[in-house]
This record gives C-alpha cells, sequence and structure tokens, in this order.
C-alpha cells in the first residue's frame, strides 16, 4: 500500500535528480569558490532520501531510488535522441540545446554510478542507525548518512568524469568542497527536514525498524 506522503516524496525526489542533471551544465560563481548550479536542487534528494528511509524504511527508499535512477536515465537517453534527430534548418537553437541535452557519455555514467551508490549508502546509514538509536537522534542520522553517500558520490563521480582532465590536487579539492558544501546544506536545512519527518510520522502513523530485512539493492519488489 502506499501512501499520498510517499508518493509526493517521491515525485519530488526523481524531479530533483532530473532538474539536477540539467542544471549541472551551468557553473557558477560564489567569490573564490566554483560550483555547479546543480548544487541548488541535488541535495534535497538526499534530504527526502532521509526522510522516506526515517519513516517507511530502507525498502522503500530501495523503491525510490531505482525509481529515480530509472527515471533519470529515460531523460538523459530522450535528450540524446532529440539531439541527434535533425534540427529545422529555420530553429537557432540547435547549439544551445545540445549544450543542455547532449550529456557526454562518460558524464551520465559517472553521474548515474555515483547517483546509485551515493543513495544506497545514505539509506544503509539511515536504517542502520536507526535500528540502534529507535527514535532518538533524526539529526544526527540524517547528518552522517548525507556524509557517507556525498563522500561516496563524489568519490566516483569526480574521477569518472572529469580524471586526467584535471590535476589530481585540484580534482581533489573539488570533490571535498562538493562533500562539505552538501552537508552543510543538510545541516541548515535540518529543522525543516525534523519538522516533516514528524509530521509525516503522525500523520502516517508508522516508523518503521528494519530489523530482519535484507539490503540487497535488487530486491525491488520486496516491500513488506
Amino acid at each position: 500500500m502506499v501512501s499520498v506522503s510517499f508518493m509526493l516524496m517521491g515525485i519530488l525526489f526523481c524531479i530533483c535528480l532530473v532538474a539536477s542533471n540539467l542544471l549541472e551544465t551551468k557553473v557558477v560563481q560564489f567569490g573564490p569558490i566554483s560550483m555547479t548550479a546543480g548544487f541548488i536542487v541535488f541535495p534535497i534528494s538526499y534530504i527526502l532520501n532521509d526522510c522516506i528511509a526515517e519513516v517507511w524504511g530502507f525498502r522503500k527508499a530501495r523503491l525510490i531510488i531505482w525509481t529515480g535512477f530509472f527515471m533519470n536515465f529515460f531523460v538523459v537517453a530522450m535528450g540524446g535522441i532529440a539531439v541527434a534527430l535533425p534540427a529545422a534548418p529555420f530553429w537557432q537553437g540547435a547549439e544551445h540545446f545540445s549544450f543542455v541535452f547532449g550529456l557526454a557519455p562518460r558524464i551520465a555514467f559517472a553521474s548515474l554510478s555515483a547517483f546509485l551508490v551515493g543513495s544506497f549508502l545514505n539509506a544503509w546509514v539511515m536504517s542502520r542507525m536507526k535500528l540502534r538509536d529507535k527514535e532518538r537522534h533524526f539529526a544526527w542520522r540524517a547528518v552522517l548518512s548525507t556524509l557517507v553517500g556525498e563522500t561516496a558520490d563524489s568519490i566516483i563521480f569526480f574521477p569518472l568524469a572529469f580524471g586526467g582532465l584535471m590535476p589530481l590536487g585540484e580534482l581533489l579539492k573539488l570533490m571535498a568542497l562538493q562533500v562539505t558544501a552538501k552537508t552543510l546544506y543538510e545541516i541548515v536545512a535540518l529543522p525543516l527536514t525534523s519538522r516533516v519527518v514528524r509530521y509525516v510520522k503522525r500523520h502516517e502513523k508508522t516508523s518503521v525498524y528494519d530489523e530482519g530485512i535484507s539490503y540487497n539493492i535488487l530486491r525491488i519488489r520486496e516491500l513488506a
């Protein structure tokens, strides 16, 4: 049985992933710090991952993560097909359209791989810590799971996407900056995240503990 709250969070999770891929094509500057515009939305997917794993458990989080993966893959694939289709001779936007939607295969592979590993580690840490802490220390669980997930995401994404294209020192600095910034994002959003989790738990009258479940990420159909 899927509740309205779960469905809405799942939809928002998928939208954040698709939006972050499109926003990644713009690099923004804050003083001496440069990062992709995807930063403004991608960490929200980890916050939603935390909420889903906390309220409904790892099995429902597993379903949402795979759904987000396939939706993201679908948009990337459709974007590639659209770029390959011949443009009308009177249309002047082909170059800009290709820049946004023509995601290089290397970048797409790096992004999707990093997302899967980071998201599942995030959900796993939330699940295991909740078994230990019960209803206590949600904030600690949310921050630590995000730190683990974002670290894994960066360790996979940046070497796969940019290895050999920039100096190792710059690559390591970029990875550390992304992990730090996204974890701080989670910390700043914690008051709102905690309120949402408390509200959903009361509204749904549920708070799942993942006792005796399989953490096999391929068991998508195992929901209860």
